[in-house]
């Protein structure tokens, strides 16, 4: 099975002024764990939920925090065209769950360690008597 099969073609996306709260609210309406950050300056980058609660922990005010403070912007992006098992692979090596996926002309969707799973499950599950 390969990422265009399990993910998400609704991306959130957000700029790099929206607020850690604005994020917040717009990942905690959509359910998503991670939005795509564009930004003009910096490219594409990816903010995760662990990122806001990493600055809510530090005691940072999400309604002065921006979203462009907490990017990540060293992003592993994967092709629609990987196995799921590369996917899992990369997101193994770099320790995070998400993967914003692209072509060639940008972001296309995203994909989650929780869709690769929903992929795996039918194709593993094992008949418990």
């Amino acid at each position: 099975m390969l990422v265009r099969d399990a993910m998400s073609t609704v991306i959130l996306t957000v700029g790099p002024t929206h607020t850690l709260r604005q994020a917040a609210r717009l990942m905690s309406a959509r359910r998503v764990g991670a939005a795509v950050v564009l930004d003009g300056d910096s490219g594409i980058g990816i903010l995760t939920e662990r990122d806001i609660l990493n600055s809510l922990g530090r005691g940072e005010d999400p309604d002065r925090e921006t979203a462009g403070s907490h990017t990540t912007h060293e992003v592993v992006f994967a092709a629609p065209g990987w196995t799921l098992e590369e996917a899992a692979e990369a997101m193994t090596r770099g320790g995070f769950r998400h993967l914003v996926v692209l072509d060639h002309v940008g972001p296309v969707g995203m994909v989650s360690v929780r869709d690769i799973i929903r992929c795996w499950l039918p194709a593993h599950s094992v008949a418990v008597d």
